[in-house]
Parts: structure tokens; sequence; C-alpha cells
């Protein structure tokens, strides 16, 4: 269900009516029961691999934590290979049978490469005509029968099984509430991608009904429904004919696409997370924060604390860490950074432009790690003051602009195409006319919602919800506002399709 649709905003009020209008023992099943519903409402047969993985990981977490030995250690390899299993069927599988059977092609080994493409083509069909025949269709038409949001749910899942083995979790006896712990509505298709130890229980807590919750849940819900819908859907107008056909555009609207996409994913994705938090705020339930305005980081290490926190902690606490961290040496550490954001974009998607963009953000990160070992800033502490001021913003531009071109790798179709806009980006003409299926007044008026975007995240500012005067007829504005301006396309949310 898209929560940019009509059929979410009734789904919403009528769950929450309901949830606080049952007693606390009863509230579980209703919010599993919706989630269920949320879910199968794009496709119904999907919820069996949930229903699947969420019973591997329930029999798991009991039994690692009766069992002690080496014997815990295998039952969570074997936990987490049944994860990392059904995760690497659906979105991996035809990726890297694809690669192969292409090295092969290459070594002019052409009847292996067959073989394993007819293979491949023949595992896929064969779990798609599970699925019925509108997955056939998707099948054919993409190659593609990810269920959605299996790389959120999955990392969620496998994060409950690592805090049991390390016994910061207790194993969770109650089935419902656990299935509950992976498939609460708000966030079960794209994050916040949350730990045991925040969420599993609150599911156990009464949540007595608290208006001054519910209002601020509410107004989050609001603006986040006013950047996906106002700014991030309004730029996809722009940015799409570039990036679908990027050999019949210029340098110039390369770059403005390129830009218009930056800002795209950010309202996009962060959009996401403000309803998801606000609705669970509406209940009185707290979720993580997943964005603290990324795009006012000065230097790449600190964009990632900013951005989509839910899955950079998640890397860092059970790979990077895992891996040695920072502390096996120097070169070590190098390495754990490279691999975990390599990892990072793999998991994005089956695609060597994800790996190409996680490759360069890790890049990124050692280059960062290195300057500030061997080119420490000034010690001075009046020479400090002095730049402080202009390097914080030097710093954010320049961090700006190499997120921006990183962008062009996650955006584009193919990784020629990628190529293709750097370079004329790289080399475009002051006198390049702008190519744009807008006029003038609606990128005039992009420009200002940018604006104000910026505005909004420089100054933090909160719109207030305590008077509650205030907060209707803020609400109510900004309601209107998204009612009047938005674009209303069932735009699907990019990190659906993760």
């Amino acid at each position: 269900m898209l929560f940019n649709s009509l059929q979410f905003l009734l789904f919403f009020v009528v769950v929450t009516i309901l949830y606080f209008s049952l007693r606390f023992r009863l509230r579980w099943a209703l919010l599993l029961a919706a989630s269920c519903y949320f879910y199968m409402v794009f496709q119904p047969a999907y919820i069996l691999i949930l229903f699947l993985t969420i019973v591997i990981d329930y029999i798991a977490g009991i039994w690692i934590e009766k069992t002690s030995g080496p014997a815990r250690r295998w039952l969570l390899i074997l936990s987490l290979i049944s994860n990392i299993g059904i995760l690497a069927f659906f979105k991996y599988l035809g990726f890297f049978t694809e690669n192969i059977a292409f090295l092969f092609d290459a070594l002019h080994l052409p009847n292996i490469a067959d073989s394993i493409t007819a293979g491949t083509n023949r595992v896929f069909v064969g779990v798609v005509k599970l699925f019925g025949q509108s997955g056939i269709d998707s099948f054919k038409d993409n190659m593609n029968i990810l269920p959605i949001g299996l790389s959120f749910h999955t990392f969620q899942a496998m994060s409950y099984t690592i805090e049991v083995y390390r016994g910061s979790q207790k194993a969770e006896r109650h089935f419902g509430i656990y299935a509950l712990y992976v498939m609460f509505y708000p966030q079960l298709v794209a994050g916040p991608i949350e730990r045991p130890q925040n969420v599993l229980h609150q599911f156990h807590t009464p949540h007595a009904y608290n208006f001054e919750e519910v209002k601020a849940g509410l107004m989050q819900m609001a603006f986040g429904f006013f950047k996906k819908c106002v700014i991030a859907d309004r730029l996809v107008l722009f940015l799409d004919p570039a990036f679908k056909h990027p050999d019949q555009h210029n340098g110039l609207s390369l770059l403005l696409a390129t830009f218009f996409f930056t800002i795209q994913i950010y309202c996009d994705f962060s959009a996401y997370s403000d309803i998801a938090i606000g609705a669970a705020r509406v209940m009185g339930f707290k979720l993580m924060d997943n964005f603290r305005t990324p795009y006012f980081s000065h230097s790449i290490s600190e964009f990632w604390r900013r951005w989509h926190i839910s899955l950079s902690s998640w890397f860092r606490d059970y790979l990077y860490i895992p891996l040695g961290g920072n502390r096996k040496g120097e070169a070590r550490t190098y390495f754990n950074r490279f691999v975990v954001f390599l990892a990072s974009g793999l998991w994005h998607g089956a695609n060597w432009t994800y790996i190409i963009w996680g490759g360069l953000h890790g890049l990124y990160i050692v280059l960062d790690i290195a300057k500030d070992k061997y080119f420490p800033g000034p010690k001075s502490s009046s020479r400090q003051q002095q730049l402080a001021g202009f390097g914080r913003i030097t710093g954010i531009a320049f961090t700006f602009v190499l997120v921006m071109l990183t962008w062009v790798f996650f955006r584009a179709v193919s990784v020629s195409d990628a190529f293709l806009i750097l370079g004329r980006i790289f080399t475009l003409s002051p006198t390049d006319p702008l190519q744009s299926p807008l006029n003038r007044t609606e990128l005039w008026f992009i420009f200002g919602l940018i604006v104000f975007l910026f505005l909004k995240e420089r100054f933090y500012f909160v719109i207030p919800t305590r008077n509650t005067a205030r907060f209707a007829m803020l609400f109510g504005l900004i309601a209107f506002l998204t009612y009047l301006f938005g674009v209303f396309t069932s735009n699907q949310f990019i990190y659906f399709q993760f």
C-alpha cells in the first residue's frame, strides 16, 4: 500500500481508531493483521516469504538462547544463511548468473553460459508461477521478481538473531509479537531498519492515548507528504526524461537533472521515514531517526552519520566491527571501510551501478580518514576560529558536489549511461540551451521549494504543535498546500525497490 494514496489515509485512520478502542491484549493482533493487509496490497503471495523468515528466526532465537557452546554459533550461522539465502535468491541470483554467463562467454565457453542462463530462467519462471500471471508478466518485462522491501525486513530480522546471540536481547516467546516486530506496517517496506532492543519491548507496553504525541506525529506525517508529493514527485517530471534518454540531452540539462535527483531522493526517502515515524508516534511508538540534515555535512564521514542512519549503523554494528573495525591497523581499517560500502552498494540493488556507487563512497571515506590523519587542520586556536566559518561552508559545498555526482550512478539505467551523463556534465558549454519539459514558471517554483527545504534544514525548524489552535492551522495549511501543489501520480517511493 502506498503512503501517498487515499487508500492509506483511510487505512491509517481506521487502524488508529481501532487501536485505541481495543484492550491492550488485543492490540498486537490488530496491528499484525493490519500489517499483513498493508503488505498484501502490493502482492499477496509474497507474504509467504515473510512468514517463512519469521518462523525461521523465531525458532532460531529461542534455540540460540537455550543453547550453549559452539552450537549457539552454528544456530546463528544457519539463521543468517537462511535469511541471506532468501534475499540472494530473489535479489541477486539473476545478477550473478548473468555476470557468470557473460564471463564464460568471454572465455569462449558459450555452451556453459547458455546452460547457466537457461537454468536460471527455468528456476525463476518456476518460482514466478507460484505468484500468478502478474508475477510472470513482471518477470518477462523486468526479469525481476523481488518482493517489495525484502532487504529492509531481512536486515531487521537478522539483527534480532544477532542480538539474541550476543545476549543483549532476550528471545521473544510470543510468536505474534515477534511477527509484528518484523512486519510493523509503518516501517515494513522502507525502514527505518529497527533493532529489537528499541522496538520489541514497546509492543509489550500499553500506550495510552496522548494528544500531544498524536499532534506531533500527524505534523511529521503532514510534512512527509508535502516533501513526497509537492517536491519529490514534482522533480520527477524534469529528471525522468533526462535519465531515461541521456543521449538526447546536453550537459546543462543533465547537470540540472542530477541536482534535482539529489534533492528528489532525499525528499522521497526522508518523506517515507517521516510518515513512518509519525504514524507510529500517533499510536505511541517511537522509531529511530533516519535522517539528520545530511546535505549540511562538511565531510563524507559526517554525511554517512546523517544519511539513512538505520542502515549505516546496521553495517557498522554487524559488519564493520566484526571485520575488525579500526582495531587492526590502518590498512585493515581502510579495507574494512571500503568493504562495508561495497556491501552497502550491493544491498541497494543487483546492478553494477549500485556497486560503483558504493565503491565511490568507500573511496571517499578512505580518503577522508587519510586526510584527517596526514593533513590535519591548523592547530592554532586563533587560526581555527578565522577559518572555521569559511572552512565549514567550503566543506559543505564540496561534500554536496561529491555526493551529487555519485548519485549519477545510483540513478542511471546503466554504467554506460552514467559515464555518458558525467562526460557531458564535465564538458558542458555555458551556451548550452536548457532542455526542459517544464516551463520557466514551473522551474522557478521548483527552485523556490528547494530554497524553502534548505532553509528549514539549515535552521532545524520544527513545526510547533503544543498550541492546539496553531497546530490545527498549520496542519490544515500544509495539507491544503499539498493538495493544491502535489503531484498525485501514485509514484512509488524510490526505496521500495530495495
